[in-house]
């Protein structure tokens, strides 16, 4: 099971989302080929409900502190309740590409 297939079970185990995306964005980064540094996650669930975004940010990298103690730099968090996601029609934001890339 890749880095990514283990963050998203992880996820819905967890949170029991309506929609859950894991992207390995490591490519966009200086990370080399086959990385696992850099992901982003976008999640809508129920348990986000009444919760502030950094609440729900908190959450999520407490979920995965050894992940982000061993390897993982950085996650792209895009949150969301469920009423917030369908406001959203489905869109979330684009990642930029880093800076860094091919430096």
């Amino acid at each position: 099971m890749s880095k990514q297939q283990a963050l998203a079970q992880r996820l819905m185990a967890e949170f029991q989302p309506h929609f859950v995306k894991v992207e390995n964005e490591s490519y966009m980064h200086n990370s080399g080929k086959g990385a696992n540094s850099h992901f982003k996650i976008v999640l809508v669930s129920d348990k986000f409900n009444g919760i502030r975004q950094v609440a729900r940010h908190r959450l999520i990298y407490q979920l995965f502190a050894q992940d982000l103690a061993n390897g993982i730099h950085a996650l792209a968090l895009h949150t969301y309740t469920l009423t917030e996601w369908q406001n959203l029609q489905g869109n979330y934001p684009k990642s930029p590409t880093c800076t860094g890339v091919g430096l």
